[in-house]
């Protein structure tokens, strides 16, 4: 009897053991289908690995070599060859694309870059002004003229840049930038300057010139305070000290004091500070020495500082009291003080017409009934 068992406790497991590799073979082969922690693999470490995606971009850059990665890695020699077919390929494209097949192509990428110099820079739009409305505007002032005439096919271009406002009503930011065909329909448009539209004195310049614009790397015009003998010094260095400060500023002129911003706990630097100057000369070298613009190795920001000594305060002006000579003080007559009648509050009555109180008031008055929950005192009886 145990021979018996033993073989069929044996068959059934052959069984079980067919049944769960029937099943991992089946979960290999499907890669939509979720692997379990019974499911088990069989990885060989001594395989080729093929080439990987960040392998490939610098393969393209140019910072590895094959050979490099070959012996770091054991790259797999079939993804080898199909990242050389792809080069192949790619270069296959780019020769193509300078056929003469494609010059139509090329020319016509080329022709807005050429045009563009006929632009204009459109400002003070209103912000829900669209592409049609600048449109239909350029086209009616224009219309009337012999050179500079416009029609819809001579505006090559319309960028209008429109503002994000986390997905509300879409709306422009202000200003436009518009190319035409001809240099006289540029300058037919930029004399509709200060020409309103939706209600706005529309600002029109010359896209290529740059009037007016302050330049960045002048410091003095960038400066938000008017020009004074007080320097501010911002991006300063914790470890920055006041004689390091009078050293890189003592060549722009005559320094008077070094107010610098300190902790309280360590006495390090903040990172900005005031120095003091004894004209107004001084701040002005600074902002325009370049040498000065960097201490270090940080860059500074300077500009004029506020001088709190030229600040005017600001006084009410009192009306002087007319001043009264002696004879018209004497000849004056003494005022006489009116007396108001004295208004006494009406008694209320709480009577009426036939001299009986108020219901209101009578109610008002009245006893309360109270509200607490009194046994009955009634006989209670019974029908048969």
């Amino acid at each position: 009897m145990t021979e018996e068992t033993t073989s069929k406790n044996s068959i059934e497991d052959n069984k079980v053991d067919n049944i769960k590799q029937e099943s991992i073979k089946k979960a290999l082969s499907d890669p939509t289908k979720k692997r379990k922690a019974e499911d088990e693999i069989e990885i060989d470490l001594n395989q080729s690995v093929p080439l990987s995606k960040k392998q490939k971009r610098l393969l393209r850059r140019g910072k590895v070599t094959l050979e490099e990665l070959n012996e770091k890695f054991n790259l797999d020699p079939s993804s080898v060859e199909e990242y050389k077919k792809e080069l192949v390929e790619k270069e296959k494209g780019k020769s193509d694309d300078d056929t003469p097949a494609n010059e139509e192509e090329t020319t016509n990428s080329k022709k807005p870059r050429s045009d563009r110099k006929f632009g204009v820079w459109i400002g003070n739009l209103s912000f829900d002004t669209t592409k049609e409305d600048l449109c239909r505007f350029i086209i009616a002032k224009t219309r009337e003229l012999e050179d500079g005439k416009i029609e819809e096919s001579d505006i090559l271009r319309i960028n209008l840049p429109l503002a994000q406002n986390d997905g509300k009503q879409v709306r422009n930011k202000g200003f436009a930038h518009m190319n035409f065909k001809t240099e006289e329909q540029m300058q037919a448009v930029i004399g509709l300057s200060e020409s309103q539209l939706n209600s706005r004195n529309l600002l029109i310049k010359n896209a290529s010139s740059f009037d007016g614009r302050p330049d960045k790397n002048d410091l003095v015009l960038m400066s938000k305070n008017p020009p004074s003998r007080i320097l501010f010094v911002g991006n300063l260095s914790f470890d920055t000290t006041e004689e390091v400060l009078r050293k890189h500023f003592q060549h722009c002129g005559e320094i008077v004091k070094v107010r610098m911003a300190t902790f309280q706990d360590s006495g390090k630097c903040k990172g900005f500070s005031f120095v003091d100057f004894r004209n107004e000369e001084g701040p002005t070298n600074a902002l325009r020495d370049k040498s000065c613009r960097k201490l270090a190795g940080r860059p500074l920001r300077m500009e004029f500082g506020e001088d709190r000594s030229k600040r005017q305060v600001k006084r009410k002006e009192v009306a002087p009291r007319p001043q009264k000579t002696i004879s018209e003080s004497i000849d004056a007559p003494v005022p006489i003080r009116e007396r108001k009648p004295i208004t006494r509050p009406k008694k209320t009555s709480y009577t009426d017409s036939n001299n009986r109180l108020k219901s209101s008031v009578a109610l008002a008055n009245a006893p309360r009934a109270s509200a607490a929950i009194v046994p009955s005192k009634g006989k209670k009886i019974t029908f048969n």
